[in-house]
């Protein structure tokens, strides 16, 4: 019995750079999801949104473009809310699909009144003399 050929190194694959491996493609509408839950989740902070967020995204290359709609209450800081939305979908998509994000466009598709809060109800009754 010969041990000659279990001896033997095999040869070894060369080596291939991760990058060189292949590619990893997210789909527009993965992305499109991960820009909805960031905005919701912004919105969360400032208090209840009215209605979900919706967004659609358009990606070349690694650059993906975002549109979200919005509908928010009012009254109240529009472009707090809206820097809060741009900010948070930015970052997300960032972090978890690894994209550039050069703007972020929002339309606010409808504004719903507010529930009166106890300092509303408060000022309502109210005259300065």
């Amino acid at each position: 019995m010969s041990t000659s050929s279990t001896n033997t190194p095999r040869p070894t694959p060369p080596r291939v750079l991760p990058a060189e491996r292949g590619a990893t493609q997210i789909a527009d509408r993965v992305v499109a999801k991960i820009a909805a839950q960031a905005a919701r989740e912004a919105l969360a902070a400032t208090g209840p949104a009215p209605a979900p967020p919706h967004a659609t995204v358009t990606v070349h290359h690694d650059i993906a473009r975002v549109h979200v709609s919005l509908e928010l209450g009012y009254p109240s800081d529009l472009t707090a809310q809206c820097a809060a939305v741009r900010r948070e979908v930015t970052e997300r998509i960032e972090r978890c699909a690894g994209m550039a994000v050069p703007e972020v466009d929002i339309d606010i598709e409808q504004l719903r009144p507010l529930p009166a809060g106890p300092a509303a109800a408060g000022r309502s009754g109210r005259r300065l003399r």
